[in-house]
């Protein structure tokens, strides 16, 4: 049933919850896992031209080491993992990537901790409403847990 899972990532430490959910469901059924980090370019709009590049450069860097930590993490327990870096709108690079990769599973965390509010952030409302495949979300709101 689930070959591809997709694990987008921001690099934050409660990414690890969601790791573990993509890790367990790998493992059971023998699936590869393409973890992906996005280059939010929209945070660009407020930029001076100049300073563009060297942000842009900064972000591309954590994102290259957050799929690499991810995916060390994945490999040592022997999954097949691709990692891949993307700049754009985060919710549909996601969307698109599951698409070309052709994921049958989008495991991703949610920052939900406050009931009063929506209980998905942005990015994971757009993926959970669009995609065209199961979304597994994981609330990383409240690490204590």
């Amino acid at each position: 049933m689930y070959d591809t899972v997709l694990l987008p990532t921001d690099g934050s430490r409660a990414m690890e919850r969601v790791v573990e959910h993509a890790r367990d469901i790998a493992a059971r059924r023998d699936a590869a896992v393409h973890v992906l980090y996005v280059v939010d370019d929209r945070a660009f709009l407020t930029l001076d031209d100049d300073r563009i590049p060297g942000v842009t450069d900064e972000l591309r860097d954590e994102g290259e080491h957050a799929t690499a930590e991810a995916a060390e993490a994945l490999e040592g327990d022997g999954l097949d993992v691709t990692a891949a870096v993307r700049k754009g709108n985060p919710a549909d690079e996601i969307l698109a990537y599951a698409d070309e990769a052709d994921a049958d599973l989008v495991v991703m965390g949610t920052h939900g901790s406050d009931p009063t509010r929506d209980m998905l952030g942005s990015v994971s409302q757009k993926v959970v409403t669009l995609a065209s495949v199961p979304v597994l979300t994981v609330n990383i709101g409240d690490t204590s847990a």
